[in-house]
């Protein structure tokens, strides 16, 4: 049985539907919550990026400076695990920052083999002009929230990330609908 050709002649044509603004539809409140946590988050990253390049950081170098002065000694490895970077890139930033001055590496005294990490004066210096743009970015996200509601989010955000649910255990009960 042979089958007839189809007539493109005859498609139906979908209607297309305008792209909502952030904050409308499914990008507003009527979304999901994990998309308005990726939406939020790419937009704090713009924000970030912005602000860091006002001082020649991009965001991923400013991660890096910003756990080395926080955990001094630790290796690239540890690094690419506490900025969530991948070890590719991680190796890049250090590579750069090696080249610009901003940091330095000491062989661990117990693992020969590991490198430490470490913030030269320079590396310090734009860290903290980096971190002033930076909490001012953070400033601007809190808002009108207050000093306690603040506290709730970053809890709930941490939960969050560690993949455990904020209540203690058991579901709530959904609200009537």
């Amino acid at each position: 049985m042979t089958r007839k050709p189809r007539d493109r002649t005859k498609t139906r044509s979908i209607p297309r539907v305008p792209i909502p603004a952030i904050g409308e539809g499914k990008r507003g409140q009527a979304g999901h919550l994990g998309y308005l946590l990726r939406q939020a988050a790419n937009g704090q990253r713009r924000r970030m990026d912005q602000a860091l390049a006002a001082v020649g950081l991009t965001h991923p170098q400013f991660l890096v400076l910003t756990m080395v002065r926080a955990y001094p000694g630790c290796s690239n490895a540890d690094i690419a695990r506490l900025t969530m970077l991948t070890p590719q890139t991680v190796h890049a930033m250090i590579t750069v920052l090696l080249h610009k001055g901003l940091i330095s590496r000491q062989p661990n005294p117990v693992h020969g083999r590991i490198l430490n990490i470490e913030l030269t004066n320079a590396g310090r210096e734009l860290l903290g002009r980096g971190r002033a743009r930076a909490l001012a970015v953070e400033s601007d996200l809190q808002g009108a929230l207050k000093d306690a509601e603040m506290v709730i989010v970053r809890r709930w955000l941490v939960s969050v990330a560690r993949g455990a649910p904020s209540h203690d255990g058991e579901l709530p009960t959904p609200p009537p609908q």
